[in-house]
Formats: structure tokens, C-alpha cells, sequence
């Protein structure tokens, strides 16, 4: 149990540096659509995808139906399409630190809701750790929201707080929904279903193309595309492919409150790759904000740390 447990919460963490790429690529790529970002990260990620499961395509053919291609459509709808689409426009209109703020709230909207499924702890006792990641993501939303690192209208840094909001309920549908549908395959492996995931999202970022590239190479170089492309294929093979795989692990590994709360990491990931692109250092109510962060993931693990029965109850 403890084994699982751990190996469960490893492969959140490295989810979460992996997926801490989706906070950096926007403000990179700050020039380009959120239109095009999604479609070519997932064109990438579908192309590897389709690559990397042909040779074990015939092993998982037995295990995946129509019902199962259906779930995966929706699931790559909401937890890729959508959500980066909408993620996108938060970092590039309100800032890397609004969108780790709002998409930080994952867990709490996630524990709320596996607080309901049969065995799972109760939210009195994960109320403590909820209310720590509650404080840190308002602490680092409140410096970065504060700051002016990011020059936009206030009509934009308003319309990109609510397509924030609007990644918040995208992601937390797909993360809950993830994890039920992983445990109706459990013959399919949580590396499989990312590559199947990264079929069915390429599917639809073929659909998607052709909006987001209407008018061609417009307005930007060949180094520029270059770049482009570059950092869309680092984003799908290692936030897209790796991340998901890790994630799949974790999700099978951990229980929903739990498995939650590890989404945390990719918000703290994202705001180190963000002062390392900003060139500077964290200030103290960020620091203060990424330790009650990481105090409520401890705290929520150890929550779920099975009691050790004891003489009398025995």
C-alpha cells in the first residue's frame, strides 16, 4: 500500500513538470493564436501517437470499443482542445500567474467531488490541506495579478480571468472523468490510453487546422515558424505524451482525493518556468504561496495514510 502510494505521488510530480510546459508555451509563443498553439501541439501529439501505437495495436484492438473511442473523444475535447485553447488566452491576456492561480484550484474542485465516490476520505479530513492549497494559489494569484509583467486592456485581463475559469471546469471534468473511465480498461495501461487519448485528439486538431491557419505563414518569418513548430513538439511529446502517461499512473495508483491534489505540481512547475523565463527571482509571498502549496499536498497524503489498527480496536 505505502509502495503504491508513493509510486502513485512520483508520477504526479513528474506529470506536473511535464505539464508545467503548457504555462511557459503561450508566453513564448505570445505572438501566435491560441488557435494555433493547440492545433499544432496536438497535430504533433496525435502523429507521435499514432506512430508510437501501431506496433501495439494488435494486442490493445480486443480491449477498445466504440463506447471507449467515444469517451476518449470527449475526454481529448475537454482536458486538450478546450482547456488549452481556453489556457492560452488566460496566460497571453492575464498572465502566467493568474492561470497557475485559477487552473491551481483543480484539486479542491476535484477533492469536492471524490469526496462522494465509495471509500473515500472524508472532506473533514482533507479540510485542513484544502484550505493550505486554497491560501497558496490566492497568494500567488494575488502577486501576479498585482505585478506588470503582462501589458493588457483590462478588458482583456478580464476576458482571460474567465476563459481561466472556463479551463478550471474543462480540466476538472476531464480529470475526473479520466480517472472513472482508466478503471473501467484496466487491461489497457495508463501509457496506452495516453496514446490512444493523443489519436483522438490529433482526430480533432485536424478539424481544427484549417481555422487556425487560414491565413497562412501572415505576419511571421520562417525563423519564427521554425520556433514555432519547435516548441509545439517539445509541448506534445513532453507534456502531451510523457505528462499523460505519468498521470494515468498516478490516477490508477492513488485515490481521486488524493490523485487530485497532485495537479498542484503543474501549477508550481509552470510559475518556476515562468520566473526562469522572466529572468528573475520569486518574492516572498510567492515563496510563502508555492510553501502552503506543497503543505497541503503533504498534509492531504497523509490523510490518506491508512490507520495502523490499534490494541483495543483490535
Amino acid at each position: 500500500m505505502k509502495e503504491r502510494m508513493l509510486f502513485g505521488i512520483g508520477n504526479g510530480v513528474a506529470s506536473g513538470a511535464l505539464w508545467g510546459l503548457v504555462f511557459l508555451a503561450p508566453a513564448v509563443l505570445g505572438s501566435f493564436s491560441p488557435l494555433q498553439l493547440a492545433a499544432a501541439r496536438y497535430l504533433v501529439y496525435g502523429l507521435v501517437a499514432v506512430i508510437l501505437l501501431v506496433p501495439r495495436w494488435p494486442a490493445l484492438r480486443a480491449h477498445i470499443g466504440r463506447a471507449d473511442w467515444k469517451a476518449l473523444t470527449w475526454l481529448s475535447l475537454l482536458g486538450n482542445l478546450v482547456y488549452f485553447v481556453l489556457l492560452s488566452i488566460c496566460v497571453q491576456w492575464s498572465g502566467g500567474g493568474a492561470a497557475a492561480l485559477i487552473v491551481g484550484m483543480v484539486p479542491v474542485l476535484v477533492a469536492v467531488v471524490g469526496a462522494r465516490e465509495p471509500g473515500a476520505v472524508p472532506l473533514s479530513r482533507l479540510a485542513p490541506a484544502l484550505l493550505l492549497c486554497v491560501a497558496g494559489v490566492v497568494l500567488m494569484g494575488y502577486e501576479a495579478i498585482a505585478s506588470t509583467h503582462v501589458q493588457a486592456t483590462v478588458t482583456q485581463r478580464f476576458i482571460g480571468l474567465l476563459c481561466g475559469v472556463g479551463a478550471l471546469l474543462s480540466w476538472t471534468a476531464y480529470s475526473v472523468g479520466n480517472t472513472r473511465w482508466l478503471a473501467k480498461v484496466p487491461n489497457v495501461s495508463g501509457h496506452d490510453w495516453s496514446l490512444l487519448t493523443g489519436v483522438a485528439t490529433g482526430g480533432l486538431a485536424l478539424l481544427l487546422a484549417p481555422l487556425a491557419f487560414a491565413d497562412g505563414g501572415a505576419g511571421h518569418s520562417g525563423r519564427e515558424w521554425l520556433g514555432f513548430w519547435a516548441m509545439a513538439a517539445a509541448v506534445a511529446v513532453f507534456a502531451s505524451i510523457l505528462g499523460n502517461a505519468c498521470w494515468n499512473r498516478a490516477s490508477r495508483a492513488l485515490p481521486l482525493t488524493l490523485g487530485g491534489q497532485m495537479i498542484v505540481f503543474e501549477t508550481l512547475f509552470g510559475l518556476v518556468y515562468g520566473f526562469l523565463w522572466q529572468q528573475r527571482w520569486p518574492v516572498a509571498v510567492e515563496v510563502l504561496a508555492a510553501f502552503c502549496l506543497l503543505a497541503g499536498v503533504i498534509w492531504s497524503a497523509a490523510a490518506h495514510r491508512p490507520k495502523v489498527p490499534t490494541v483495543a480496536s483490535a
